[in-house]
């Protein structure tokens, strides 16, 4: 185990296990984000990010805190009852893709655990990376991006960020309401009050409405990238939030692709830019000569 100078009294650990994302799972996915044709089956390969629908959080239902998150401190590193946000992340994908119906094996580690002032107070970042392995061979590895608040009130800024450079050649728009968000929890097993709880999330953790998930805006987001290039293959795909996106307002999904190998990404909620992504592509095979 390795001792983090973020939390002395704290040290990280690997933790490993196996699941298999059955294809029932992966169908209300399908269903849930309105795609055209079948559903995958066994034997398909994961579309980018769908393997969140596998190792779900696992927690008896005394260990949850008042958020609704399993309470750190375990594998987690202990954070004084801060409330979590999911800030961001990254995925390398193996030269073989994980497939619906496989075991899969993943070897989880707390890489980097980092305190800092921000303007809400002080914050915590946490860095997780996961690897997913089939019969021994990498398919995926994935940084996880946390952060820990000061348990206050939300504050949303008065002004937007700043919209991102870039020419936008494919525009999506996706209906937020209460039923998408709760079947997200629960495919995932999310149980964030902030997500279906309009009670707790307005009048315990201030916001305007409910949040949508920032998971949920990246598998969107990857979703819109795959509708876009449903022939381009990706080899990496890293996104960031920026604010949070509520149920008041349709998420506006930006795809911006040229002759490059490298997409950018953006979702608006309300003209206020709510997370950014790049994917990079694997190049294009070049065309034998006839």
């Amino acid at each position: 185990m390795t001792a983090h100078p973020g939390v002395p009294t704290w040290q990280a650990r690997t933790h490993t296990s196996a699941d298999t994302l059955c294809a029932e799972a992966a169908g209300h996915l399908h269903d849930l984000l309105l795609r055209d044709g079948a559903p995958p089956v066994d034997g398909d390969p994961l579309p980018l990010l769908w393997h969140w629908l596998a190792f779900l959080p696992s927690a008896r239902q005394d260990e949850l805190g008042p958020d609704g998150h399993p309470q750190p401190g375990d594998f987690l590193p202990p954070t004084r009852g801060r409330a979590r946000m999911y800030a961001g992340g990254a995925i390398t994908l193996g030269a073989e893709p994980a497939r619906i119906g496989r075991q899969l094996r993943r070897s989880s580690t707390v890489t980097d655990v980092t305190t800092k002032t921000g303007r809400t107070g002080p914050l915590t970042f946490v860095q997780v990376k996961h690897t997913l392995t089939d019969s021994g061979h990498t398919v995926l590895t994935e940084r996880a991006d946390l952060v820990y608040r000061d348990a206050q009130r939300y504050q949303r800024p008065p002004l937007p960020p700043t919209e991102p450079a870039a020419a936008w050649t494919c525009t999506r728009q996706v209906p937020i309401d209460p039923t998408l968000l709760f079947r997200f929890s629960a495919l995932t097993y999310n149980a964030h009050r902030i997500h279906y709880d309009r009670d707790y999330a307005t009048g315990v953790e201030g916001y305007p409405g409910l949040v949508v998930h920032g998971p949920l805006q990246a598998v969107l987001l990857a979703d819109a990238l795959d509708r876009a290039l449903p022939a381009r293959t990706v080899a990496t795909f890293t996104f960031r939030g920026v604010a949070p996106a509520f149920d008041d307002h349709n998420l506006q999904l930006r795809v911006a692709a040229d002759d490059t190998d490298t997409v950018q990404l953006a979702a608006y909620s309300a003209d206020r830019l709510t997370m950014t992504a790049t994917a990079t592509l694997t190049p294009r095979a070049e065309r034998n000569p006839r």
